[in-house]
């Protein structure tokens, strides 16, 4: 397996001296040198032939000696050098310090195409910045993060791509339910595909050490490969790539809010420069409508990361991220602009991604209104955000307010919504749409076509993967792979998968997994 190497960030950047493997604080250096630990028996689960493709890797490599060998961290590719990432962050709003890589390994870099990727393993063995953790990670976590992964970029949403899944044939000792009762569960790697994983915490790290010095080198290394269109060569740049970073983040956040993806652990160390969904811990997806929900038990009290706040913690997050690159402006303003822009720049967005959900593009001084109105009324009565989306587009302005109203029907948990009141409520919010619909050019078929572009069918509902995981824990895959391409298509009907477009099942409500995740997951 012949692969186009070219690294950069670990022969551009400063490297830690001190090159044993052992937990320590990593001062003037981006990255430390590390090598995988050997995996007991590795066996490829399943691979991403569209990834491997894009890294010039062929169907005969995949399932070749040295794919498995190389993507299991079994063996170094040659000429290359494996290293870990230094980086702190702020976690649950508190800043945490040094955090870096402790259970990821970044492997090489690879241009091809046209094209540059970095390749990590995650689960690959401690680091340097695994503090009192083994670096490992687990099956079920592992299936989780492999086809999100996938199921995010089908989506479109900008995400890390995922190309292998392999079981690692050690065991993994964890304490799933945090009860005191830990247990042996299969150890998994997989290997993360992403144009860089440099993080905002990367810079946090440096500013906080008042390593002036080396936050230079970052943010140019990072103009100079990842945001080539500034070409200011002042203080200014540092200012500019701020701005082009919340650009970024803006569009995944609203992406996230478009289909229903709850991140749970928005730190700033997984917030990734170039504005790319990274670290699939304890996600979800919104099931029923409910913008305070957030799939992580860490954050059950507070709800911080929850659904209805991504908008404003990314927001925060870059206010962490200015606060970085001060040192190399020394002057507030130009980023005051950029981050009290966000704010109207978000809203602006949100409401045009809205009326694209309802199928509208015309212009109207109530829009705003009726979206309010039914983000209230969605709340009322447990709701299934993805199906009533998808089938909102059979409404029809020939309809009845009462045919209507069957079309969405399905996407309620109970029957709740036969109370009057509530009843009341939809057809009000019913006859306001469907007027507002009669104000369109477009004739029904194409407003159809054009929300089933953006409403997804099918998503990677959270009691799917976990049917997943239970299979693959008795080693059967087939629904990894079933589910890997149901997810290729989320837009398409796909007939013969219709039993994946159901709600939540209700033995789903309350299994672990199913519902609620921790952040170590």
């Amino acid at each position: 397996m012949k692969l186009h190497i070219h690294d950069t960030f670990n022969t551009e950047l400063p490297a830690d001296t001190v090159l044993e493997n052992t937990r320590r604080q990593v001062f003037e250096a981006c990255f430390s040198f590390v090598k995988p630990t050997i995996p007991k028996n590795p066996v490829l689960i399943h691979a991403t032939k569209e990834v491997a493709s894009l890294l010039g890797i062929n169907e005969k490599d995949i399932f070749s000696e040295d794919f498995l060998s190389i993507f299991s961290g079994q063996k170094i590719y040659e000429n290359t050098k494996p290293f870990a990432m230094c980086y702190g962050g702020h976690q649950f709003g508190n800043w945490a310090g040094q955090l870096g890589d402790g259970r990821a390994i970044n492997l090489f870099e690879i241009d091809y195409n046209n094209q540059h990727f970095a390749l990590q393993l995650k689960g690959s063995g401690a680091t340097p910045y695994s503090r009192t953790a083994d670096g490992l990670a687990v099956l079920r976590s592992s299936i989780r993060e492999h086809l999100c992964s996938e199921a995010m970029f089908y989506l479109g949403v900008s995400t890390t791509r995922s190309l292998s899944l392999i079981l690692s044939g050690d065991e993994v000792v964890r304490d799933m339910l945090y009860d005191g009762h830990p247990a042996y569960e299969k150890g998994a790697i997989v290997c993360r595909v992403s144009e860089t994983f440099i993080r905002f915490g990367n810079f946090e790290i440096l500013a906080s050490r008042q390593d002036t010095k080396n936050l230079k080198l970052l943010a140019d290394y990072t103009i100079q490969h990842f945001y080539s269109e500034i070409k200011s060569s002042d203080k200014e740049r540092y200012a500019e790539l701020v701005k082009c970073v919340a650009e970024r983040t803006l569009k995944m956040i609203i992406d996230w809010q478009r289909v229903g993806f709850v991140h749970g652990v928005m730190n700033t160390d997984n917030m990734s420069i170039i504005g790319n969904t990274i670290d699939y811990g304890p996600y979800g997806w919104l099931e029923n409508y409910d913008p305070t929900w957030t799939p992580n038990t860490t954050d059950i009290q507070h709800k911080r990361y929850q659904f209805g706040q991504q908008g404003n913690i990314a927001l925060w997050n870059l206010y962490k991220l200015a606060n970085a690159m001060y040192p190399l402006v020394e002057e507030a303003k130009p980023f005051e602009e950029i981050l009290q822009a966000f704010p109207r720049q978000y809203n602006k967005a949100y409401q045009v991604m809205m009326k694209q959900k309802l199928g509208l593009e015309k212009e109207y001084e109530n829009d705003f209104q009726l979206i309010e109105e039914l983000e209230s009324i969605l709340q009322n009565v447990e709701t299934d955000m993805t199906i009533f989306f998808r089938n909102l587009a059979h409404f029809s302005t020939n309809f009845s307010e009462d045919e209507n109203f069957k079309c969405i029907q399905s996407a309620f948990y109970s029957e709740d919504y036969t109370n009057a009141e509530i009843y009341n409520q939809w057809k009000n919010w019913i006859a306001k749409y469907v007027n507002r619909l009669r104000l369109e050019i477009k004739n029904e078929d194409d407003k159809k076509t054009s929300m089933n572009a953006v409403n997804p069918k099918y998503v990677l509902r959270n009691y799917m993967a976990q049917l997943a995981i239970d299979a693959a824990n008795d080693g059967n895959y087939h629904l990894i792979n079933e589910l890997h391409e149901l997810l290729k298509k989320p837009y398409d009907e796909q007939p013969e998968n219709e039993k994946w477009f159901a709600k939540r099942p209700d033995w789903a409500r309350h299994k672990v997994g199913c519902s609620m995740l921790s952040c170590s997951s």
